[in-house]
């Protein structure tokens, strides 16, 4: 008889996520017998999530169980999989970390990966981060440890360089995503495409791209001069057009990682118009947060109560966790992905140590990074830029020098197309002032 395994939600109160995972988990053989253990520090989040996850047990008649807790310490020893899925502060932090550089200019799109908005993101998550790895590290240090939390490449460079031993990787569903996207437009499905994609989380870029085992560039260069096409994907068809290579996030929130196209409301009208999550016209992400809008807790316990009036399937999605843990400790499939993982002879042309997002495989040995070589230079000067930015406000963290957010923010391209350096100092001087609550560690 098999072992039982045991994988452990922590942030179950991510309602999207732990929906999709539980359920992708549920549908593989060697996993539908799985201790499932919900963590969450919200006793009210933790309910739904517990009424979520049983309802995909219940009616898929699995053998597994549910288990809730509010303390990840009774959770954790000898968890086999691990799901972070954490948000520290909720709605209210993001009002000071999106409308402070909303009075300067800088408007997000979503303003949770780099730029300014984001190296605070990181500085309010990453403490809760470290001590969630600290109790992995003593209580089930062999556990596979995915995480989901963004900003993606700074917490996953800062837990891969404090926690060395850890089986900790960062996960992201923009290259898949983005896959199927392609393959509807060359009119194929996601099982047609094979690709190398690598860079930096939410700005890898496909290096090769075949469709039925073609080079399926020359036919997407065309597909892409379709104006109903193009005005779905403004920003990234642009910068294929003039890079040469697909990236993998969406156009509204790729526009915030270069200076390109939020410089100047001209531009931000004409390739990253304010769109709702819907998809039609809205605010800017700065007014949504300081309305409260979709983030406010009782709308969306009000959807998920509908959600449980409706029928649900049990077929497998395309998140990347459960494919992992069934290579890693259930069948034993080998299974390959991109994620984000500290860039040791990984990326030959972007700095060493630092964090990229690269083909990794998953099997019974673990998970074993790809070297994939220099990226073409264009790529890799976008890519350096931003990365390096991240490497300041890791060490910010690591070495507790302020300084360097400041440093960062000079470089960000977005900010630095927009700001003075004494605007840029000003701006987060403020940030420091409105958002100190949530970095007790300096």
């Amino acid at each position: 008889m098999s072992k039982r395994r045991k994988i452990v939600f922590i942030g179950a109160g991510s309602f999207i996520f732990t929906r999709s995972l539980s359920r992708d988990i549920l549908t593989f053989d060697a996993l539908r017998d799985a201790e499932l253990w919900l963590v969450d520090i919200n006793p009210q989040h933790l309910e739904m999530a517990r009424r979520m996850v049983q309802r995909y047990v219940d009616e898929g008649h699995y053998p597994a169980t549910v288990h809730c807790t509010l303390d990840r310490r009774e959770a954790l020893p000898g968890a086999d999989g691990i799901l972070c899925t954490i948000q520290v502060g909720g709605w209210e932090a993001l009002k000071d970390e999106l409308g402070i550089p909303s009075k300067y200019g800088i408007e997000a799109a979503i303003g949770d990966t780099r730029g300014v908005w984001g190296f605070f993101c990181y500085l309010r998550t990453i403490q809760a981060i470290v001590d969630i790895a600290r109790d992995v590290q003593e209580l089930c240090p062999d556990a596979v440890f995915l995480n989901y939390t963004n900003p993606m490449a700074m917490i996953c460079r800062t837990v891969q360089t404090l926690f060395p031993r850890l089986h900790f990787i960062g996960l992201c569903h923009s290259v898949q995503e983005t896959i199927m996207l392609l393959a509807k437009w060359l009119q194929a499905t996601p099982k047609d495409m094979t690709y190398t994609c690598a860079g930096l989380n939410h700005t890898a870029f496909y290096l090769t791209l075949k469709c039925r085992g073609e080079d399926a560039y020359p036919q997407l260069r065309r597909i892409v001069e379709d104006p109903e096409i193009y005005k779905t994907e403004r920003v990234r068809i642009e910068m294929f057009k003039h890079l040469g290579y697909f990236v993998t996030e969406s156009s509204y929130h790729n526009s915030e990682y270069n200076g390109w196209f939020r410089k100047r409301d001209d531009l931000m009208m004409r390739y990253c118009p304010p769109v709702n999550f819907d998809g039609t016209p809205g605010e800017y992400m700065s007014k949504r947060v300081q309305d409260g809008g979709v983030f406010r807790g009782a709308s969306r316990m009000d959807m998920l109560e509908k959600w449980f009036g409706e029928e649900i399937t049990l077929d497998r999605g395309h998140e990347f966790a459960s494919y992992i843990f069934n290579a890693c400790f259930g069948d034993g499939t080998p299974f390959e992905f991109n994620g984000n993982v500290r860039n040791f002879g990984l990326i030959d042309n972007l700095p060493q140590g630092a964090c990229v997002e690269v083909p990794i495989l998953a099997d019974p040995n673990g998970l074993k990074p790809v070297h994939v070589g220099p990226m073409p230079r264009e790529l890799a000067l976008l890519n350096s830029i931003e990365s390096q930015t991240e490497e300041m406000a890791v060490e910010a963290y690591l070495n507790k020098d302020k300084s360097l957010i400041y440093k960062a923010v000079y470089y960000d391209p977005y900010t630095a197309a927009k700001l003075s350096l004494d605007e840029m100092d000003q701006m987060v001087d403020e940030m420091f002032a409105a958002c100190g609550k949530y970095h007790s560690f300096w």
